[in-house]
């Protein structure tokens, strides 16, 4: 596995319209035109977004007679994901702890106790 790869995907998605780019590959692959319609940010600012995300692997490009055609590579994704798994046992347990104090909590109100 890539250590480097999963930052450089996490650096890629920390920007919103890099994810939302991303959330529109996922239905399939389209030109930039298609990609920059939804936006109100410049068609450059659009393929510079879409050049970060090319050269960090997210996201392939092919030419397709004078249009380039984009679509999602999920195996940065998977990358990160599988970087991520140690720590989802993390919290996990303390999302079930929470869990548990909410329904204690509620419990007591029901009981009129005090929480």
């Amino acid at each position: 596995m890539c250590y480097a790869c999963p930052v450089e995907a996490l650096q890629a998605l920390a920007d919103p319209i890099r994810r939302e780019l991303l959330a529109l590959l996922a239905g399939g692959e389209r030109t930039a035109g298609e990609l920059a319609e939804p936006f109100s940010v410049s068609r450059p600012a659009i393929s510079r977004h879409l050049r970060v995300l090319r050269e960090s692997g997210l996201v392939r490009v092919r030419a397709d007679g004078r249009q380039r055609r984009y679509a999602l590579d999920p195996a940065p994704l998977r990358e990160l994901d599988d970087w991520l798994e140690p720590y989802r046992d993390l919290w996990a347990q303390r999302l079930d702890a929470l869990d548990t104090e909410i329904a204690r909590g509620r419990r007591a109100r029901t009981n009129g106790e005090a929480p």
